[in-house]
């Protein structure tokens, strides 16, 4: 399979905010050298905590924020050193849906302002063209008939309308690759996969590669063929998602798994909960050594060394010094 995605090294640090008379040496270590690659027509999903650096790293992805060192590669094109035209040119073909679709949307501009502006802003589109391609991007998630939703308000929308339009939005330019960062975290629980599940059609009937950021391994199975899981800027494990699920190897991951609900009461009661104590370290002292080390069940003893990103099996890493 071709990779459409790849990073090398990647590195975010934000300097903590210096004084008048003191200099910041110190960072907020938010992603912390990430080597992944994302082939294309596959969906990925990244999975962590809050604070783990998911939304830095889909928002580096995105060319939102600027590296501090390593490379973005799209198509094996180095897209971390581009300059502002060539960024317009690039987001085209990248696009990301948020966490929450009430905020991502204006909210005095109606379902079909909001749809043009991709095509308007990259001259794609206009005129009767523009309405026509309005049209059919409504069609294509699922607001039919489409006269209905064109002269709506977000606020006349429901929840999963109002993502089913930032879905639209996000499709509009036929983008190759789109991170979808918690896209269903604030709908109702009876809808989220209806809009799991239209996100995957459509990325297959469209070819669009996506990485799921979420907290919730839940919602990943049914939609991603790998998954990413990161903790304090590190990816401390990875593999195809059945793999995973079934031989998760790193302690962090089989929390996640431990947490994560199950529809069967009787399965549900069986199920061997493994609590995590203390919160993940700050990004700024982070520990030495293996980063889970201060929650980890296990123990490393006086390691001080990090352990390394390593494979176990065909396509299954974890960085453990256990494993």
């Amino acid at each position: 399979m071709k990779i459409l995605l790849e990073t090398i090294d990647l590195v975010k640090h934000f300097p903590v905010t210096k004084t008048l008379f003191r200099k910041s040496d110190r960072f907020v270590r938010a992603v912390d050298g990430v080597s992944i690659g994302i082939e294309e027509g596959e969906n990925s999903a990244l999975v962590g905590e809050s604070g783990s650096g998911k939304t830095t790293f889909g928002r580096l992805v995105m060319r939102f924020l600027e590296p501090t060192s390593g490379k973005i590669l799209l198509e094996r094109v180095d897209i971390s050193q581009m300059d502002n035209s060539a960024i317009k040119k690039f987001r085209r073909h990248v696009q990301m849906v948020y966490q929450d679709p009430q905020a991502s949307l204006n909210p005095r501009k109606a379902v079909r302002q909001a749809l043009s502006q991709p095509f308007l802003i990259h001259k794609v589109a206009q005129g009767s063209e523009l309405d026509e391609r309005v049209r059919k991007l409504l069609e294509s998630v699922g607001l039919t008939p489409p006269e209905i939703f064109l002269e709506r308000y977000p606020h006349e929308l429901s929840g999963g309308q109002r993502q089913r339009v930032v879905l639209a939005r996000a499709l509009a330019l036929e983008p190759r690759f789109i991170v979808a960062d918690e896209p269903v975290s604030a709908l109702d629980v009876s809808v989220r996969a209806q809009a799991l599940k239209l996100m995957k059609e459509l990325g297959e009937k469209l070819g669009v590669t996506y990485l799921l950021i979420t907290h919730d391994l839940g919602v990943v199975r049914s939609v991603c063929s790998e998954v990413f899981v990161m903790y304090l800027g590190k990816i401390v494990e990875m593999a195809e998602t059945e793999e995973l699920f079934t031989n998760a190897l790193h302690p962090y991951t089989k929390a996640l798994l431990s947490a994560a609900p199950i529809p069967d009461p009787e399965l549900a009661r069986s199920k061997k909960r493994i609590i995590l104590t203390g919160d993940i370290p700050s990004p700024i002292d982070v520990p030495a050594g293996c980063r889970f080390r201060t929650r980890c069940p296990r123990t490393c003893g006086k390691r001080t060394d990090e352990p390394a990103l390593h494979e176990v099996g065909k396509g299954h890493f974890v960085a453990c010094h256990f494993d």
